[in-house]
């Protein structure tokens, strides 16, 4: 099925929020609707059309969008990543779809990968006007993934960098930022200071896949590492039922981790639906492609259905 792109901008407590709305041809209204976003620090351009013009080209309407102090939207301090308030961003882009002309209100899902998978987990536990939810290699728990990725020798220089940051913060000055991704042969003495993807596979994607998003910038403030930490959306998977869910878990997958992902999974209720990939964590969005964007797809389309053609 052919589709449109348009340009699209709307509200989110004050600060301007900007994407593109998919609208699928030669179908009648009213569209089912998919909302979609990055994961951490991604903006739109990173591969997610792939996935917007997959669901689009099965009749399905989508609204990808950059969160507030990314990309293309508005927001500060720049670079931010407050999982929180981008939870908040999904549910802003939810009311915004409620608003347009040929869009089923009563036919919403939400998509989301990596950090953006564990807004969805909250939101879908959370907002009821969700009606279908599909993560991939989505964060679990910040706590045991941050324990993972920091030595225990560094955590302790780690947690008084974050409280140095906020002194300096409340003195005026401009937020600390840290390197996303960055050879390991650069990475500098202090642990706060380090790139927060250090390893191959990390800095092949984000230079690969990041080659065709100019607003994309390889750096976060140092907040966002502290947020981060903090950060449990797994605890709500159990309340995402009746919302059918469906989990994207690659098996190799050192990042969010393929073992509290599956832990999750298992304390999901029904309606559920797991569907395993052979790669790490960005497998979904360039080798194994075609089976996690189907799988969404076909998710989507059995409990949103389809429009008349």
């Amino acid at each position: 099925m052919n589709y449109r792109r348009h340009d699209v901008e709307f509200n989110a407590d004050g600060s301007a929020i900007r994407g593109w709305l998919y609208r699928p041809e030669s179908a009648a209204d009213p569209l089912p609707v998919v909302v979609m976003a990055g994961g951490f620090s991604c903006v739109k351009e990173m591969d997610l059309p792939n996935y917007a013009e997959t669901f689009a080209g099965a009749g399905l309407a989508v609204l990808l969008f950059d969160f507030r102090n990314l990309g293309a939207s508005d927001g500060l301090p720049r670079q931010e990543l407050n999982p929180w308030q981008q939870a908040e961003d999904y549910r802003h882009a939810i009311t915004y779809t409620s608003t347009l002309p040929g869009i089923d209100s009563g036919r919403v899902g939400i998509w989301g990968s990596s950090y953006s998978g564990g807004h969805c987990l909250m939101v879908a536990a959370t907002d009821r006007r969700v009606k279908c939810v599909s993560v991939q290699v989505p964060t679990i728990s910040g706590h045991q993934s941050g324990l993972r990725r920091v030595p225990m020798d560094k955590v302790e220089a780690i947690t008084q960098a974050f409280a140095d940051d906020r002194a300096r913060r409340m003195q005026g000055e401009a937020p600390a930022m840290r390197p996303l991704v960055g050879e390991a042969s650069e990475m500098i003495g202090e642990a706060s200071q380090n790139p927060l993807y250090p390893t191959g596979e990390s800095r092949d994607y984000f230079l690969s896949a990041t080659k065709d998003a100019p607003n994309w910038r390889n750096e976060v403030t140092l907040r966002s590492m502290e947020f981060a930490r903090g950060y449990e959306p797994g605890i709500y998977v159990p309340y995402i039922s009746p919302t059918p869910l469906q989990m994207i878990i690659g098996l190799q997958d050192f990042i969010t981790c393929t073992d509290l992902q599956l832990e999750a999974y298992n304390r999901a209720l029904e309606p559920k639906k797991l569907v395993l990939l052979s790669g790490g964590h960005f497998a979904p969005y360039v080798d194994e492609f075609e089976v996690s964007s189907s799988a969404a797809r076909d998710w989507f389309v059995a409990h949103l259905g389809t429009p008349a053609k």
